[in-house]
C-alpha cells in the first residue's frame, strides 16, 4: 500500500472512531450548508429565466419596467417580488415550484399562444397570493411611512395618504391592543378597507391580461363613495376648481 493510500486510510479510521453524535453533527452541518446553497442558487434571477417560458415572455416585459431600469439604478429582480424573505415563507414558495416543474415537463405554456391563453389565470393566482400577504414583498422595499406624498401625482397622493392613515391606525392597534381608542378602528365608511398595493399596481412589471380593467379598483372605490354620498372635495381638494353653482364639492 502506497504512503498516500495509507494516509487516507488512517484519516478514514480516525473519522469512523469519532463518537456517533459528533459524526451526525458534522453530517448535519454539511447537509444544511449544501441545502442552503441549493436554495440560494434557485433564488436568483438567472435561475428564474433558465427556462424559455420565462425568458421569452414575462422576462422581456420586466426588462421594460421601472423595476428593471430606473434613474436611481435600484433593481428589483424576480425573487424580490415573488419569493418571501422569511425562511418559512421561502420554503413554502420553493415547494410550490414542484407544480411549476410539472407544468414545464408537460409543456403547459411552452408556446407564446399557450402562455397568452393562460395569462389571466397565472396573473390572478399571483395577485391573490399578494393580497393574502398584504403585498408583503412590495413592503420589503416600499414603506408608507417613508413616502413623501406631496411629491407624488394627485391620484397617487390621494390613495397613498389613505394607506398611510390606515398603516398608522394599524400600528396603534397593535401597540395598544384593546385599550386603543375607538377612533383608530377601521371606519365602516372607509372605501378601501381590504385594498393593498397590488390592487392598484397590477401590471407594474408585466403586461396585463387581455381585456383586464386596470382601473377596476378605483371604480370600486368610487362606487362605494357614491353609495355613501361622500363629497368629492374630501379627496380631490385643490385638484380642480368646481364649476360655479356646483355644490357637490361641499365647500
Amino acid at each position: 500500500m502506497s504512503y498516500l493510500k495509507l494516509k487516507y486510510w488512517k484519516v478514514g479510521l480516525k473519522i469512523l472512531s469519532l463518537p456517533a453524535g459528533l459524526l451526525f453533527f458534522l453530517a448535519g452541518i454539511i447537509f444544511w450548508g449544501g441545502f442552503n446553497a441549493a436554495v440560494d442558487m434557485t433564488n436568483d434571477e438567472r435561475f428564474c429565466i433558465s427556462c424559455h417560458e420565462m425568458k421569452d415572455n414575462v422576462y422581456q416585459e420586466y426588462r421594460k419596467s421601472v423595476h428593471f431600469a430606473n434613474r436611481s439604478g435600484v433593481q428589483a429582480s424576480c425573487p424580490d417580488c415573488h419569493v418571501p424573505k422569511n425562511w418559512t415563507g421561502k420554503m413554502i414558495r420553493k415547494s410550490m415550484g414542484l407544480s411549476e416543474l410539472y407544468h414545464k415537463i408537460i409543456g403547459s405554456i411552452d408556446t407564446r399562444e399557450k402562455f397568452i391563453d393562460k395569462r389571466p389565470a397565472l396573473a390572478n393566482y399571483v395577485w391573490q397570493s399578494m393580497r393574502a400577504s398584504d403585498s408583503r414583498e412590495c413592503r420589503n422595499c416600499h414603506s408608507n411611512e417613508a413616502m413623501l406624498t406631496e411629491l407624488q401625482s394627485p391620484n397617487a397622493r390621494i390613495f397613498h395618504t389613505m394607506a398611510q392613515a390606515k398603516s398608522l391606525r394599524q400600528t396603534i392597534r397593535e401597540e395598544m391592543g384593546e385599550t386603543a381608542p375607538l377612533y383608530v378602528s377601521v371606519s365602516p365608511n372607509d372605501p378601501t378597507p381590504n385594498k393593498t398595493c397590488i390592487d392598484c399596481h397590477q401590471g407594474i412589471a408585466h403586461e396585463l391580461p387581455e381585456n383586464s380593467d386596470s382601473k377596476n379598483t378605483i371604480d370600486e372605490i368610487h362606487t362605494k363613495i357614491e353609495e355613501q354620498q361622500t363629497k368629492c372635495g374630501l379627496c380631490h381638494e385643490n385638484m380642480a376648481q368646481a364649476p360655479e353653482g356646483d355644490d357637490d364639492w361641499g365647500w
